[in-house]
Parts: structure tokens; C-alpha cells; sequence
């Protein structure tokens, strides 16, 4: 009796397992809330090719997969590693890396791509489950894909769309390369095809979708008011922040895209450079003694605020198995890319508005673990950002909460261990970049998503 109940436990169990893994991914994304486009069945995709024409192209797919070569499978292998923005998610870091892009421009072309991807994604959904159109192996069994097929239609290719929207933004904010982006995005859409996952037509539709999206990202992104110049300077004077070469003095103003503006956070004043409260932060800096830890948390920190917290939001998307869930991951990046853009435009909205000096310059005998950043002092732009990251994953993924905040401080106060802000800078970014995470979280809340 008890071997015929565990049996029948362990079958039950079975079963569900099964029938969680042939679930339908995310069916209803499609009515997700996107962030640019207004309404993704006004750009849902006229029907796909009928049963001849589908016959045909599976045909071509038999002969690409008979033909393949050891490069073919490698691209296959290449852009099926994630979800369909991880590899563009990559490329975006490491080119803004690549050409020393200051950090405001920097969040800001993370959510340019993140939110082209987002919306992409949900607008491949709509035209997906409006049309469902079957994948080639599950027409023919005779294909055998390269890649595992998720349950969900296989028109359009969500990494084509993908593709083409990533590619037209990163056109846009790298024109002197765009050649290389188009290239990459034709290879992303066709080693679906290569690796029997998708019809061809699967990836033009996709293409041509994905492209339309990112043009309206662009259109965004040229709106933004990231290209007014700067007229202005900041000369030197007793107690002030000054600087010829002022980095991004108009981010503060720029449109962010989940505040009201950038001064909707703004804090309050620092402690005014003659008082004993700023001489006693200058004086934490002062006496500070550097370890090996505190020179590796710097280092590991310095480059940017960026890369580390996107390799986070990577490593949370393949321990939560959302690497096959094309909708959850994209709206993962484009949410904490967007926090932490935001929260960069609060940020340099309370720099430029106090001009607090950084402590060596108030005190010429503290000596930076490396040169100063030409913006000022508070808040710290490390703290801002992480704050604002470790906020947003921290409602996304809240078993890793603790961690998530952990992380956050250690990156705010790297910037005190280099010596290149006080303590009270950390702290107060922290707290900015919080209400800006919250903000974020809100939005959330109301797309549609839970």
C-alpha cells in the first residue's frame, strides 16, 4: 500500500514536472507594457507564409543543416549561450567600455539597447501568439534542431527581433561602426536558421520588426536632450567644484524614464565647505588607511558601475532559469539599465546643482588611489547607480536581496576607499539611488507582468 501511494506520488509529481516544462512561454507577454512603442498591435506582423511556402523553407533548412560547417555551428552555439539579448546586452558593455564613454552616456545607451530589446520582445509576442505559427522541427520531425525549442511559435524569431532592434540602436550610438552591428544582427537571425529553429521567414519578419522598434528608441533617444551643448563653465573659486572639462554638466536635465524629472530626487545641500561637518568627512578621507581589500574593492570598482552589475543581472537570469524565458529576461536588463540611467540623471542633477568639492581638493595632502572624475563630489555617481541596481533586482529576485545590497555598498564605498569621495557622499548616494530604484519598482508593478 505505501509502495502503491509513493508510486502514485512520484507519478503525480512527474507529471506536473512535465507538464511545467511544456508550458507556453509566457503567452500573454505580448500585453506587457512596453516603453516606447505605444501599441504593439499597431506593428504586429501580416500573417506568415502558408503550408506550401512553409514546406519550402523547410527544405532550405534541411540543406543549410546538412551543409553546416564548424563556423555555422559555432554561430549557433554563440548567439543561443542566453536569452536573445545577452549577447547585445555584452556587445553594448563592452564597446561603451571600448570607447572610454562617460558614465551618464554610458546608462544611457544601456537603456536605449535594454528597452529596444524589452520592447521588441513584447512586440514579438503579440505578432507570436496572434499568428502561432508552429517551429520547423515540430512540422518535420525530421529536422533535428542545434538548440532547444521553447513551446511557443516559432514566428517571428524573438532573436531576430532582437537583433534588429539592438543592432539599429547601437547604429545609432556608435554611426562610425554601424556596418558591424548589421552584420551581427544578420548572423544572430540566420544561425537560428542554421541551427533548425527557425523558417527564414521567421527571422525577415523578425528582422524587419526588430528594426522598426529600434528606430522608435532612436527617436527617443535623439528627444532626450542628451545633445544640447554646453556653454557654460566652471571656474575656480574658494570652497567650489571647478573644472575645464566638466563631464556631461547637463545629464541633471536630460529626460529620465521613470521621474518627473531629474530634480525630482534631489538631496538636500551638503554641509557647506567652511563647516565642521565637511572638514570631518575630509578628515575620515584624511586618516583613512588603504588594505589590499580596500585597494581590490576600488580597482574591482573603478572601470565602471556598470559591467559588474550586469554580469549580476546575467548570473540572477541563469540561476532563476529565465535563459529560456525571452520576455522575463529582457525585462530584467531593461529595468535595472534603466534605474541605473536614471538614477545617473538624479545623481548629476545634485552634483551640478551644489558643486561639492572632492575631498583632495579640499585637502591637497589626501592623495586619490587614482585621478579624479571632472564632476563633483556628492553624491558619489557609484553609490547613485548601485543603489538604484540593487533596489530594482532586489524586487526582482528578493532571496538575493541581502547580497544585492551588500553589493551596492561595497560599491559606493569603493569610491571612499580611492579616496575620491567622503563617506557622507557614499551614503547620501545610496539613498538617492534608492528612491530612484523605488520609482522604478513602481513601474514595474503596472506592466502587466505579475
Amino acid at each position: 500500500m505505501r509502495r502503491t501511494l509513493l508510486l502514485h506520488q512520484f507519478l503525480t509529481v512527474a507529471a506536473l514536472s512535465a507538464r511545467v516544462l511544456c508550458a507556453q512561454v509566457e503567452p500573454s507577454a505580448g500585453t506587457w507594457k512596453t516603453w516606447v512603442v505605444p501599441s504593439v498591435s499597431q506593428v504586429r506582423l501580416a500573417a506568415p507564409p502558408n503550408a506550401a511556402v512553409s514546406a519550402a523553407e523547410i527544405q532550405t533548412i534541411k540543406n543549410l543543416m546538412a551543409e553546416a560547417t564548424a563556423d555555422t555551428k559555432a554561430q549557433v552555439a554563440y548567439w543561443d549561450a542566453g536569452p536573445p539579448g545577452y549577447r547585445w546586452m555584452q556587445i553594448a558593455s563592452q564597446q561603451m567600455l571600448a570607447q572610454n564613454v562617460a558614465a551618464p552616456l554610458f546608462t544611457r545607451g544601456m537603456a536605449l539597447v535594454s528597452v529596444a530589446i524589452y520592447d521588441a520582445t513584447i512586440a514579438a509576442w503579440d505578432s507570436k501568439y496572434a499568428w502561432n505559427r508552429p517551429s520547423p522541427s515540430a512540422m518535420d520531425v525530421g529536422i533535428k534542431p542545434l538548440t532547444a525549442i521553447p513551446n511557443m511559435p516559432a514566428y517571428p524569431s524573438e532573436h531576430a527581433v532582437v537583433a534588429g532592434a539592438a543592432s539599429v540602436v547601437m547604429a545609432y550610438l556608435f554611426p562610425a561602426t554601424s556596418e558591424v552591428y548589421t552584420d551581427l544582427a544578420e548572423e544572430a537571425a540566420r544561425s537560428r536558421v542554421f541551427g533548425g529553429a527557425a523558417f527564414p521567414s521567421d527571422i525577415d519578419a523578425g528582422l524587419q520588426l526588430g528594426r522598426l522598434v529600434g528606430q522608435m528608441v532612436v527617436g527617443y533617444g535623439t528627444a532626450d536632450g542628451s545633445s544640447t551643448p554646453f556653454t557654460g563653465s566652471f571656474p575656480a573659486a574658494p570652497g567650489v567644484w571647478s573644472s575645464a572639462t566638466p563631464v556631461a554638466p547637463l545629464a541633471g536635465s536630460w529626460k529620465p524614464w521613470t521621474l518627473s524629472s531629474g530634480s525630482q530626487f534631489r538631496m538636500p545641500a551638503p554641509p557647506a565647505a567652511s563647516s565642521s561637518d565637511f572638514q570631518a568627512q575630509v578628515a575620515l578621507d584624511k586618516n583613512f588607511v588603504r588594505t589590499n581589500a580596500s585597494n581590490h574593492s576600488a580597482w574591482f570598482w573603478q572601470p565602471s558601475f556598470i559591467t559588474p552589475w550586469l554580469d549580476t543581472v546575467n548570473l540572477e537570469i541563469f540561476q532563476n532559469h529565465l535563459d529560456g524565458n525571452a520576455p522575463r529576461a529582457a525585462r530584467v536588463y531593461a529595468l535595472e539599465a534603466v534605474a541605473q540611467h536614471d538614477a545617473t540623471i538624479a545623481c548629476w542633477d545634485t552634483k551640478f546643482t551644489y558643486l561639492e568639492q572632492r575631498p583632495s581638493q579640499a585637502d591637497p595632502t589626501i592623495v586619490p588611489l587614482f585621478a579624479l572624475p571632472q564632476h563633483p563630489g556628492f553624491p558619489s555617481g557609484h553609490a547613485c547607480a548601485s543603489g538604484a541596481a540593487s533596489t530594482v533586482l532586489s524586487y526582482l529576485f528578493p532571496n538575493d536581496a541581502q547580497a544585492l545590497a551588500a553589493m551596492a555598498q561595497d560599491a559606493g564605498t569603493s569610491t571612499f576607499y580611492a579616496l575620491i569621495h567622503s563617506m557622507f557622499d557614499v551614503t547620501q548616494g545610496l539613498a538617492q539611488g534608492g528612491q530612484v530604484g523605488q520609482s522604478v519598482v513602481k513601474r514595474a508593478q503596472t506592466d502587466g507582468a505579475q
